[in-house]
């Protein structure tokens, strides 16, 4: 592949030999092995759209966030959108060149190419907060303003976004050595943007371009999106067994896709497909397999046991499948009656109201979750462990491979910055720790700890996510610590969580989007400086809009409180405010210690860490069947219903099945077809969708243009939330 650059060089290394040859055979198929180092990268048409769209990409998802369909456009929509605008600056903007610091410039050097596309990318990459939307500690102030109703200020809040978005960055930039070189690091999510980014700049002499592919699924997305999205949503979740059984709580719980076991429901709208797992066109088969695995094993197999059969945890009282927190009695739980004026538990008025109970679904998620993070740890050393090693001690003598082999030809990012960056964002990150610690309640040495925490596991989880595109989260595993060590403090909890957690989650990212440049050879220090800025800028965003809307929507998250059909429901806030309950306020000796109903789960501990020790075990017994016994990757599979609530069984039965077609029978059987459209079809479908999505929004939404009839009405399955135990009386639903 040779990307056209007048006046510069395309440079290919060694194009004979098994050396210029990845492993790995996606990236073969994908990853182009030439380069030109005259690209101009650090221009002024870069700078301007990558600051306004990763602002605009801000606003935006925080906006969405908070509705009860949030929608989460992704860089992808500013990568398409991107690529005329810059045409177009190329072609009005002056040539005229100027010296600033002994350097010469132009507004204009050029075509508009490939690699300031790539850095515009990463701009709006931090805009969506690596895909999560907005970014993850806004959901602190939420809860603190919208949920327990007390205060805190604006630059208290501006200081917790953005010391966690960047605190992981210090770290994560010494392990590129380890996690972004190595040929067999592959991270299939950068490959979609690799062919997205060929198919826009790339020449074909084919009838069927990747361009044009991508511009007709792109209107063929945006176009039918229209249907499930404003004209039909019931199209979204379409549980025929609910329509057929409308009066039988069992059956609406068997066949809703939404808040049931999703036996038999299928969806005709991609955001559903691609909602909390990504496209599934991304993930390669084995670990598509893997998470059909644990899904199948925890929905069809242990659930529907423990309810139906044991009724384990008393579950008959409750839902099959809820994030709500409920008394012994099958009640909603009322949280503000347990809080007292120091934002602490009130032992007397907990006690009044009894235990907390939760669905079952929900306290097995749970349980899945702490064998997950175990499971990581000895995956990770079993199977990487010797590879890691020998990284660390020949990391100067190794052998390179073809692309680490190009990109040394730029000067690298001294080891220097990012330790001063970590040493900068520690440093504010203890300010607000000392000096605003009535308003976060987290003490110094809670946030050093979530720093050890969150450093510990970057490496394993990282190769995880390189390997297998899944990240497992440190959620659960910072939010039990830190309930062990100070229970009753809601937001003391919240903190530790999101600094432990999202420190290592944005520390997989940074490395995620080095790989990105690594495969299309941009300067390490361009990616870096993007990286930061785009950060910065973002978080400032996220939190601007997120304190406009909590100060201006009246009773913003206030479910019983709203106007009929008013979207600022926040159901990602109230999920996250359910876990500040049970891990913060209540704490885990209350629920999953000797207190509580729960503890049980804790030996799920010792499964997941020794699970993988079993597979390894196996696999060197068995060495005839080593390689497909290795690809068991249990913290994949332990993980995979690790989104389970709030994603639903129908989000993963989808993914799964489209999943399937594409990375097994497609890829097996039409790989020339696969290796040319297969990311570039994940690409269009997730911009058309997101796309219309805002124009629906500001065409429609924002007007109260809704439509009411009986296909704009959800999957009609409102049985399937009800209790089956007899006698329990529960508004809406009838009594057995």
């Amino acid at each position: 592949m040779e990307i056209e650059h007048p006046g510069g060089r395309a440079a290919a290394v060694g194009e004979d030999g098994d050396d210029d040859v990845s492993p790995v055979e996606q990236v073969r198929l994908t990853v182009p092995t030439t380069d030109d180092p005259d690209m101009p990268v650090w221009t002024f048409r870069m700078w301007t759209i990558g600051v306004v769209s990763c602002a605009l990409l801000s606003f935006f998802n925080q906006f969405f966030a908070y509705r009860s369909e949030p929608i989460v456009i992704s860089q992808i929509t500013v990568q398409v959108a991107a690529l005329p605008v810059g045409h177009f600056m190329a072609r009005v903007l002056p040539d005229r060149k100027f010296t600033v610091l002994g350097r010469e410039w132009s507004l204009n050097p050029g075509p508009f190419n490939v690699k300031e596309h790539v850095l515009i990318c990463i701009f709006a990459n931090a805009g969506t907060a690596f895909g999560n939307g907005g970014a993850y500690a806004i959901s602190i102030i939420t809860i603190i303003k919208a949920f327990y109703r007390r205060k805190i200020s604006f630059v208290t809040s501006l200081l917790l976004i953005i010391t966690t978005q960047v605190l992981g960055y210090g770290w994560a930039g010494l392990m590129r050595k380890y996690v972004v070189e190595p040929a067999q690091m592959w991270w299939p999510q950068s490959l979609v943007q690799v062919s997205l980014l060929r198919a826009l700049h790339e020449k074909e002499n084919r009838r069927m371009t990747r361009g044009k592919f991508f511009l007709i699924a792109l209107i063929c997305s945006f176009t039918w999106y229209t249907v499930p999205g404003y004209l039909f949503p019931t199209l979204a979740a379409v549980s025929w067994v609910c329509w057929a059984f409308p009066k039988s709580i069992t059956m609406q719980q068997i066949g809703s896709g939404m808040d049931g076991l999703g036996i038999g429901a299928f969806t005709l709208d991609w955001s559903v497909v691609a909602s909390f797992l990504g496209s599934p066109l991304v993930s390669p088969f084995f670990a598509t397999a893997n998470i059909v695995v644990g899904f199948v094993l925890l929905v069809y197999i242990i659930v529907p046991a423990c309810y139906w059969g044991f009724d384990l945890y008393n579950a008959s009282t409750f839902p099959i499948f809820s994030t709500d927190l409920f008394t012994g009695g099958g009640q909603m739980y009322n949280i503000s009656a347990i809080v007292n004026d120091r934002f602490e538990i009130d032992m007397a008025a907990y006690s009044q109201q009894g235990k907390i109970h939760l669905s079952l679904f929900f306290a097995i998620s749970y349980g899945l979750g702490f064998a997950t993070i175990a499971s990581t740890l000895s995956h990770v050393a079993l199977f990487y462990g010797k590879e890691m090693y020998q990284r660390f001690r020949e990391s100067y003598k190794g052998k390179a491979d073809v692309h680490t082999r190009m990109m040394r030809r730029y000067d690298d990012i001294p080891n220097w910055w990012f330790y001063a960056m970590l040493t900068v964002t520690v440093a504010l990150a203890l300010v607000l720790c000392t000096v605003f610690k009535d308003e976060v309640q987290l003490p110094w040495w809670g946030l050093l700890f979530a720093c050890a925490m969150a450093f510990v596991f970057t490496l394993p989880i990282s190769v995880i996510t390189a390997t297998t595109n899944m990240t497992p989260g440190l959620n659960i595993i910072t939010e039990y610590c830190m309930g062990l060590i100070m229970p009753g403090k809601p937001i003391a909890n919240v903190c530790f969580k999101v600094y432990g957690y999202m420190s290592m989650n944005q520390s997989v990212s940074f490395l995620q989007d080095f790989k990105l440049g690594h495969y299309m050879k941009v300067p390490p220090r361009s990616m870096f400086l993007v990286q930061f800025i785009g950060t910065v800028v973002a978080s400032t965003v996220n939190t601007v809009v997120a304190w406009w809307l909590l100060t201006t929507v009246p009773h913003i998250c206030e479910k019983d409180l709203l106007p009929q059909g008013s979207p600022w429901t926040c159901p990602g806030d109230h999920v996250f405010f359910d876990a500040s309950v049970i891990w913060g306020l209540v704490g885990p000796r209350r629920i999953f210690g000797p207190l509580g109903y729960y503890n049980a789960l804790n030996w799920f501990f010792v499964g997941g860490l020794i699970g993988p020790v079993i597979v390894w075990l196996v696999a060197r017994a068995l060495p005839a069947h080593a390689r497909w016994i290795s690809l068991v990757n249990l913290p994949v599979l332990l993980g995979a219903t690790g989104n389970m609530p709030p994603a639903s069984t129908l989000n993963f039965t989808a993914w799964c099945f489209v999943g399937t077609v594409f990375n097994f029978f497609v890829f097996r059987y039409r790989k020339g077809w696969w290796q040319r459209y297969n990311y570039v079809l994940s690409a269009a479908m997730d911009a058309g969708v997101a796309i219309m999505g805002v124009v629906i929004y500001f065409a429609l939404g924002m007007g109260g243009h809704q439509l009411d009839w009986w296909g704009s009405q959800g999957e009609h399955c409102d049985l399937a939330t009800c209790p089956t135990a007899r006698g329990v009386q529960v508004d809406g639903c009838p009594v057995l």
